[in-house]
């Protein structure tokens, strides 16, 4: 005799098409989340980097320029 609490091979799957949807958004908003930190933490330390050569070079000395007429 089987068992009532057998699974049906059919159900299951038809349950893992229904959630599917729901679980694949979840997946791309932490993907994006992921990717945002990451380019937040790039933009940082890029600026970072950038005000560190700033302030190494010497600041140019402003000459006129001759304008021909």
């Amino acid at each position: 005799m089987p068992s009532l609490t057998a699974i049906n091979p059919v159900s299951v799957m038809l349950d893992r098409v229904r959630t599917w949807g729901v679980e694949s958004q979840q997946g791309a908003r932490r993907n994006a989340m992921i990717a945002t930190t990451a380019m937040a933490a790039r933009r940082a330390e890029r600026q970072d980097v950038d005000a560190y050569f700033a302030a190494q070079l010497p600041a140019a000395p402003r000459v006129p320029v001759a304008v021909r007429r």
